[in-house]
């Protein structure tokens, strides 16, 4: 077990953040609170995983709502967490609805993509503004390629991580270059943004409206990136958790992508450990772009994700593709393993406080079909969440599952049968969770319910 629970790195509240010209006092932070002080509550946590292009929807569809369900051939490894799962099925976002290129950039947002691909502020972003007071980093984003599925409140992507070796560094490790020289580069960052500010509230006296409304959005994203400043320069004061050795050899390593199993699981023993020491609450994981995606040669699979989903009925890519759906939901399935014995600082599991929501922004990957969303929600019971059913949005829009016709299938993961079930509704629900104060989140018209 770490030793977080030793506390040794508390530190006062005399700290002070400086925005736009104003004094702002730094929150309360779970670090300067003695471990047997009175907690704010208990804290929650959520994590984003996606895998690209779409699953074989044939072997991957549950025919049969309600709590009897039976698992499909790709979602089998998960029946052991039967009770803290939810398959969803009927989902769609509308904006993406014959755009397949933006399924992945939507995922989390739930908008439809501006000039220059400017999308609003994805789940997990809202979700960190109630988070990130409490914890060292705002959030967490890993992805293949950099990019990943997270976009700020001004609709600018946030650059994703890929490299365990450079996570756990960033996450556990004091920097390299000691921590003045980082307090230096945090405060010649500042002092850019002041000068910034300076020249623009020189602008405001000279713009028109539709300006205005531009520059205010840009003053928020000034305000949140010089607060966010401000309290990384305060982290600096706060020594990194110790961590126990198991922690660290299972963690502290590079993994090398063409290492597909090992590398999945690596990354998710990182998100494990930087939720068990609270560094953050919030996280998001892209294991691939549309049109790419991981091969898997331990398994002998040469191709990419897209290479395969776009299969053209194929027997032997279509079983290729299921054996790397199985392969994906298997890493899932040991994450969840992971949540389930990890202690939280209550001693309870860390399962209970984290809600993992595991997925695609495609269904039919070949014509690039992007409705009956391929979903499943995990953990969070802390949080609020009751599963242990197939929760079925297709169910009385539909004539039923017809999987041994395919192109019927098909025509269901295309185009949605319940055209209400936004998968908003659902970002809507865990932002609620996690204490997100919003009626409305992206296209949302409703609020999603489980149990």
């Amino acid at each position: 077990m770490s030793n977080i629970q030793t506390q040794s790195w508390l530190i006062n509240r005399r700290h002070a953040l400086r925005a736009l010209g104003s004094f702002v006092a730094l929150p309360m932070l779970d670090c300067m609170r003695p471990l047997r002080a009175a907690a704010p509550g208990k804290p929650k946590r959520s994590v984003f995983i996606y895998i690209p292009n779409g699953v074989n929807t044939l072997d991957y569809q549950i025919t049969t709502p309600g709590p009897d369900y039976t698992f499909s051939k790709s979602l089998k490894p998960l029946e052991k967490h039967r009770n803290v799962i939810t398959p969803i099925s009927g989902l769609h976002h509308p904006g993406g609805l014959g755009h397949h290129h933006n399924c992945q950039k939507i995922w989390l947002t739930g908008g439809q993509l501006g000039p220059s691909d400017r999308n609003t502020i994805s789940v997990d972003q809202k979700m960190a503004e109630v988070t990130s007071p409490h914890t060292r980093f705002h959030s967490l984003e890993i992805a293949n390629k950099g990019e990943s599925l997270s976009w700020t409140a001004d609709g600018i992507r946030l650059p994703g991580m890929s490299r365990c070796g450079e996570i756990f560094s960033y996450l556990f490790e004091e920097p390299k270059n000691g921590t003045e020289a980082q307090r230096r580069e945090l405060r010649r960052k500042g002092s850019v943004l002041d000068a910034n500010l300076t020249e623009v509230r020189s602008l405001e006296k000279r713009i028109g409206v539709e300006d205005k409304g531009r520059l205010d959005q840009y003053l928020t994203s000034v305000r949140e990136t010089e607060i966010r400043t401000q309290r990384a320069d305060a982290w600096l004061d706060v020594p990194r958790p110790k961590l126990a050795d198991a922690d660290r050899k299972r963690a502290d390593k590079d993994v090398p992508q063409t290492e597909a199993g090992a590398y999945f699981r690596t990354v998710y023993d990182l998100i494990v450990l930087a939720f068990q020491t609270d560094a953050t609450r919030v996280a998001t994981f892209s294991s691939g772009l549309e049109g790419q995606g991981l091969a898997i040669p331990e398994l002998e699979i040469s191709q990419t994700r897209h290479e395969l989903s776009h299969h053209n009925g194929d027997p032997g890519h279509m079983e290729k593709l299921t054996m790397s759906d199985r392969f994906a939901v298997e890493q899932f399935s040991y994450f969840l393993s992971r949540l389930a014995e990890t202690k939280d600082l209550d001693g309870k599991p860390l399962l209970d406080t984290t809600m993992s929501l595991f997925g695609s922004g495609m269904a039919y990957g070949h014509s690039h079909g992007n409705a009956n969303l391929p979903l499943v929600l995990a953990g969070g019971s802390g949080c609020g969440l009751k599963h242990g059913q197939h929760l079925d949005l297709n169910q009385g829009h539909f004539d039923g599952y017809n999987l041994d016709s395919p192109g019927s299938h098909y025509r269901l993961c295309s185009r949605p049968a319940n055209s209400d079930a936004h998968m908003s509704n659902l970002l809507l629900m865990m932002a609620q969770k996690m204490e997100v104060e919003t009626d409305q989140f992206g296209d949302s018209n409703t609020l999603l319910q489980l149990g």
